[in-house]
């Protein structure tokens, strides 16, 4: 990732005396741009206008942009009243939350605020938003469309309004205490006291970088003020069909953060196991296959199709710490290993402890269910231990 700082006074020149480089801003507004150069000269003008006369601020762009984005901003930077750095990404991890994440990184004031670069937001609010996390004593405070005086006018069209209500429906009702008291989770317009988020927990994909502040690292104090969504300045809007996957990915990743949760989804996937399980055993009967082979290779079906749901939807931030490979030996190692070990585990529970069948081959059932989720958790998806050479010599 390539660093650039420009602000009035040549910021960036290393000639210049650090007695001249502006204090940082008790606001930094962080900016996530990817492909906005018709925007972002209209946004700083809008922040030159509403911010410094109130607030002292600082301006962060974490730019992913494949035009000449980072060259308007640099550009338009010495017009500035206030010190504009430009972090240009060179992989854009984590879309548009990543950058938001980088931002909050490089942040220098106390209060960070984010907003989109597309002028949808408008920057007047600014002040407000602050001094109302100030007032109430509030870490994050929220513009939100949906509180009284608030409006999604801005929403191009009727498609984009009811998929902006639909997320937020589904976002609320997956996590109803979490977003307690925000109305609009969806919003990407925020302020958030740096003090109450750790940018290492955080695991963004995609857009909604509030959600992710709100599930993984939620203040305690939670206030908002309604905003009015206007219409974009120029370019066209990024939400794709694409991103709504990826949304609804880091919703599946969000909501299978607890070990809980995560034994729920991998019993759900494992039943649907099931259905290709019993598909290839009727099928190899019927082509004249005894049964006892049959079950042994129809059940390698089920364990691909669990293999694979498991790597799609559960385990998919986790796939890194191992080649794909090495995942799929442990994995169907640990199925099969279910089967050899429930039926003397059935026996064990009705020779030795006076168990019917049906009660131990249920018990059977749980224990062993357990055991594999815990041993797919701790064998194929947890990050390898790595000894370093100097942790060795320690040892000695």
């Amino acid at each position: 990732m390539s660093h650039e700082s420009t602000v009035p006074g040549e910021l960036g020149n290393p000639a210049v005396d650090a007695s001249e480089v502006p204090e940082p801003g008790a606001v930094t507004i962080v900016v996530p741009t990817f492909n906005e150069s018709g925007n972002v000269r209209r946004l700083l003008d809008l922040i030159t206008e509403s911010v410094p006369a109130r607030l002292p601020c600082e301006v962060v762009f974490v730019d992913d942009s494949t035009d000449d984005t980072p060259d308007v901003i640099r550009a338009a930077a010495p017009d500035c009243p206030f010190p504009v750095t430009v972090l240009h990404r060179d992989e854009p991890s984590g879309g548009l939350g990543g950058a938001v994440v980088e931002g909050m990184r490089a942040a220098g004031s106390d209060w960070i605020v984010v907003m989109d670069g597309d002028c949808q937001h408008p920057p007047s609010l600014v002040p407000e938003l602050v001094a109302t996390g100030e007032r109430a004593n509030a870490g994050l405070v929220v513009a939100s469309r949906y509180v009284k005086g608030g409006s999604r006018a801005g929403l191009a069209g009727s498609y984009r309004i009811a998929v902006s209500r639909a997320a937020t429906w589904l976002t609320k009702a997956l996590f109803p205490r979490r977003l307690h008291g925000i109305s609009d989770p969806m919003s990407g317009f925020f302020a958030i006291r740096r003090s109450e988020v750790s940018a290492d927990v955080l695991k963004p994909l995609g857009y909604k970088i509030l959600l992710e502040l709100a599930v993984r690292s939620r203040p305690q104090t939670v206030t908002e003020v309604p905003f009015v969504f206007e219409e974009r300045y120029a370019g066209e809007s990024k939400s794709t069909a694409q991103e709504g996957v990826r949304f609804l990915r880091h919703l599946a990743g969000l909501r299978t953060a607890s070990p809980l949760a995560r034994m729920v989804v991998f019993g759900l996937i494992g039943l649907s196991g099931f259905i290709p399980n019993l598909a290839a055993l009727w099928a190899l009967t019927e082509a004249g296959v005894h049964y006892l082979p049959a079950e042994i290779a129809a059940n390698q079906f089920g364990v691909a199709w669990n293999f694979l749901l498991l790597e799609r939807l559960l385990f998919r931030d986790r796939r890194r710490h191992r080649h794909w490979a090495d995942r799929t030996a442990r994995f169907a190692l640990i199925a099969n290993a279910d089967l050899v070990l429930r039926i003397p585990l059935i026996a064990l529970l009705v020779g030795q402890f006076g168990l019917a069948v049906l009660p131990a081959t249920a018990l059977a059932l749980v224990i062993t269910f357990v055991l594999r989720f815990a041993g797919t958790e701790a064998l194929v998806y947890l990050p390898r231990r790595r000894r370093t050479a100097r942790t060795a010599r320690s040892d000695a």
